[in-house]
């Protein structure tokens, strides 16, 4: 059965009224919202307003702050340390973001890092406002209160799934990366399991190390874990992804797992790269097309569709869903609903 779409703006309008409805300061509501949509027009439907319910339920609890402002922890010209004092993650990012950008254009590149932020949700919605300004972005994310990846090698749980995100200019569409240390994500293997169904390839390992497709290992005592990228025949490649997310969140921003646990959040790495002050804008991009063609035009498997770009799947769904609705997942709205009962907020009818 074809999902019922719902226009994007509507979706926002929903998003940011049951934010403000739940205290949340306007402008950091309307931020908040807007990622959380652009998460669900780019196919990241984990990543979206699914996460809004639990926002909301955090709001209530007071482990996410509704008002105030980041503190600068550490500044010099081309990097900053900002305490996040547990505001919205999706505000946090953008503003980060844009500082990060506004540094880059005099310094060439430009880096803050969060401690204490909630929760950031989508991270490809990030990099695409850098890449729409001809720079280069990474944000890497952290939760230091959340295990359950384990080092390459053990079952132990030590990890997030760590993503990394990256956006590179091309004279087209850009290039936007992220993907986990991990082969896949707690949102997903949660919803999975609340379904009752199975991951479509062994990405997790039971508590004996034993690589498994069902996602009740992770519920079950004792609990298994998620596999790194690379999984049980080269998940070193992914393990060492995660601990170089934890140098760059956890260890530059001076808080992490060493610390006491402050509940569900996360610790943030963004970078601007303005390509100008390097090589030059044109010259970068020039790379980028010639790159982007030979991977187009490379040979496919036999049977298979050939290589597409990391980004291009997501933002042709972007441009789809902005214009005929957003085909949300079954789950989405159902759980927003007691919350829009309970303040009051009309929900969107499908188109």
């Amino acid at each position: 059965m074809t999902a019922p779409r719902h226009d994007a703006t509507a979706l926002r309008t929903l998003a940011h009224a049951l934010l403000r409805a739940a205290g949340v300061r306007d402008d950091i509501g309307q931020t908040t919202a807007d990622v959380l949509v652009d998460g669900d027009l780019m196919g990241h439907t984990t990543h979206g307003l699914a996460l809004l319910p639990g926002y909301l339920d955090e709001l209530a609890r007071g482990t996410m702050r509704a008002d105030g402002e980041p503190r600068i922890v550490h500044a010099r010209p081309a990097a900053q340390t900002w305490d996040g004092e547990r505001l919205p993650g999706p505000w946090l990012t953008v503003r980060a973001l844009d500082t990060a950008l506004a540094i880059a254009r005099t310094q060439g590149t430009g880096t803050v890092v969060i401690r204490r932020s909630h929760h950031i949700a989508c991270l490809a919605a990030y990099v695409k406002r850098a890449t729409d300004q001809g720079c280069a972005a990474l944000v890497l994310s952290s939760d230091p209160s959340v295990c359950s990846v384990a080092p390459f090698g053990a079952v132990t749980p030590v990890f997030t799934p760590n993503p990394l995100a990256a956006g590179f200019p091309t004279s087209g569409d850009p290039i936007l990366l992220d993907i986990s240390a991990s082969l896949t994500t707690n949102g997903l293997t949660a919803r999975l399991h609340k379904a009752g169904q199975r991951l479509p390839h062994p990405w997790l390992q039971d508590a004996q190390g034993n690589a498994t497709d069902d996602p009740a290992v992770l519920f079950d005592e004792p609990k298994g874990t998620l596999l790194p990228l690379g999984g049980l025949d080269a998940g070193h490649k992914g393990y060492a992804l995660g601990l170089l997310v934890e140098a760059l969140t956890a260890g530059l921003a001076g808080f992490g797992r060493a610390d006491a646990a402050q509940g569900w959040g996360a610790t943030v790495f963004v970078q601007v790269i303005d390509p100008e002050a390097f090589g030059g804008r044109a010259e970068f991009v020039r790379q980028m097309d010639w790159l982007a063609q030979a991977c187009r035009e490379a040979t496919p498997r036999p049977g298979g569709p050939g290589a597409r770009l990391p980004g291009e799947r997501g933002l042709a769904l972007l441009r789809e869903q902005t214009a005929r609705g957003v085909a949300l997942h079954p789950t989405i709205l159902p759980a927003l609903a007691p919350w829009a009962a309970r303040h009051g907020v009309a929900m969107p009818a499908a188109l």
